[in-house]
């Protein structure tokens, strides 16, 4: 009985698959709470599908895709946060134009190339065939991103509840404002290889959504995501591989119901 339960994690690949997801998804999940904190939910999804001709262009050129993928979700970021700054339109409206005008410009360059990667392994990951190399690149970004959160994440709350005391006690907004903004590229990239463009929205979203739902004080928010990002991903892969499904997706249903079951008891309570 035991070994059977163990079995997913005899295999080295499935061993690789926890470790490095786990990796992604604790920084993640302390990104989504600011950014359901702020209302950037949108953003994260931009700047994720932004990031699809930046890894286009890179293969072109032969750079490291996540060279591209982090130029092209910054690039995405800035221009829409120019854009809102100069027209009348709202910042949601830009965001929703610009990442689908950029991921579209992303598939149409998809379609002209030669190439042996294939397009479901950058939309929605391929965690189980992660080389050693593709796990240490994915280690470092999401260890650079948890450190910087960690270490400002008082200034970063401030400047989500009120940017006008943020600038009064000295804080740099607009660093911090562009700083969050490469943080979320930064994860983007690192969700790359394991979880995809697509389904890293859900873990820059629905952690935080839910411990948002769950406390009142920042740092109870930030443990809640944390823990339920790791329980998902480890309850996820552990189900996808005894019913035979992706493991990516497997993961972000586990989340999607925590997210209505959470929903609908504080509704009730």
């Amino acid at each position: 009985m035991i070994e059977t339960l163990l079995l997913p994690v005899s295999f080295e690949f499935m061993q690789r698959a926890f470790l490095t997801t786990l990796v992604v998804a604790i920084p993640m999940a302390l990104l989504s709470c600011f950014l359901v904190l702020r209302g950037w939910s949108l953003m994260g999804d931009a700047i994720s599908h932004a990031v699809l001709p930046g890894v286009v262009l890179a293969h072109i050129v032969s750079l490291p895709f996540a060279v591209g993928a982090f130029a092209a979700g910054m690039f995405c970021a800035v221009s829409a946060g120019f854009l809102a700054e100069n027209s009348r339109v709202k910042q949601d409206t830009i965001l929703g134009i610009t990442f689908s005008g950029m991921f579209g410009l992303g598939i149409v360059l998809f379609a002209n190339i030669e190439t042996n990667i294939h397009l479901d392994h950058v939309l929605f990951g391929d965690m189980l065939g992660l080389s050693r190399a593709e796990f240490w690149q994915t280690a470092i970004l999401a260890a650079l991103v948890g450190t910087v959160i960690s270490l400002k994440y008082r200034d970063f709350m401030l400047h989500a509840f009120d940017p006008q005391q943020a600038r009064a006690l000295g804080l740099r907004v607009g660093l911090l404002h562009y700083g969050l903004l490469a943080l979320i590229s930064l994860a983007v990239v690192a969700a790359l290889k394991s979880v995809g463009i697509i389904l890293a929205i859900a873990f820059l979203v629905a952690p935080g959504a839910i411990a948002f739902l769950w406390s009142n004080r920042l740092e109870t928010m930030l443990l809640s995501a944390v823990g339920l990002s790791i329980l998902s991903v480890i309850g996820g892969i552990y189900l996808s591989f005894w019913i035979d499904s992706a493991p990516a997706p497997t993961i972000v249903l586990i989340l999607t119901v925590v997210f209505f079951v959470t929903v609908l008891f504080k509704r009730k309570k």
